[in-house]
């Protein structure tokens, strides 16, 4: 049975879209993308068999969904996951989800190895986060352990000390009591922002030496103001 369409109609909102409409049907039988429409010479008069409408309607699925992921990516780079999450909130269906994603990964638009390396030289050096914290993030947003793992040992160790002295030195300032009472509050903001335990520990004494000093230099100006 052939299926002749009648009319097609744009979408008044979406102006990418259109509306496909046979003879005796109120509703459109079918609506796609400008590109699907193109594609298949959807005009007025064009005979379509139920077997190619359903073989559109797929397509013009894997279309929407590819072309939402693209939009969303607009926003910042995602994960795998991410993408993957959002497009089930947007109620696509399995088959235009796993199209959408394999065809990113294949045009490297999408790579959670690169998303990963990236996401940890951003928070170690902005983020003033360790790399037992990045670890929980990157799991979070669905890096594989691989992934992650391989992003981790691509920072600098340099620079992860280099960030948590400086947050050693910022939280050192806002705490009180004594010395002893603040050195193991500082540890433990530290290993709670998920640096290691040897970088916590230098970054401990250098925030300490700071103080120390500044407090030295502090005295020597109050003698010789006397």
């Amino acid at each position: 049975m052939m299926i002749e369409i009648s009319s097609v109609e744009q979408d008044a909102k979406k102006r990418s879209r259109y509306h496909i409409y046979t003879n005796g049907v109120a509703e459109p039988i079918l609506s796609v993308h400008e590109d699907i429409l193109i594609k298949y010479r959807l005009l007025k008069g064009t005979e379509l068999t139920k077997e190619l409408l359903a073989e559109i309607g797929s397509e013009d699925g894997r279309y929407r969904a590819y072309a939402r992921a693209l939009a969303y990516l607009g926003m910042g780079a995602k994960t795998r996951k991410q993408i993957e999450q959002y497009l089930i909130r947007k109620e696509f269906e399995p088959e235009p989800i796993a199209y959408a994603l394999e065809r990113l990964e294949s045009e490297h638009i999408v790579d959670d190895g690169e998303y990963a390396r990236q996401f940890a030289k951003q928070r170690i050096r902005n983020g003033q986060k360790g790399s037992r914290w990045i670890k929980q993030e990157l799991a979070q947003r669905g890096v594989s352990k691989q992934a992650a793992s391989d992003a981790l040992g691509s920072i600098d160790k340099e620079d992860e000390l280099a960030s948590a002295v400086h947050s050693a030195k910022k939280k050192w300032r806002s705490l009180k009591g004594e010395n002893r009472e603040k050195r193991q509050k500082l540890m433990g903001f530290l290993m709670r922002r998920g640096f290691p335990s040897d970088i916590v520990k230098l970054a401990v004494k250098a925030a300490i030496d700071e103080a120390e000093i500044e407090q030295s230099e502090e005295d020597e100006g109050l003698l010789l103001d006397n």
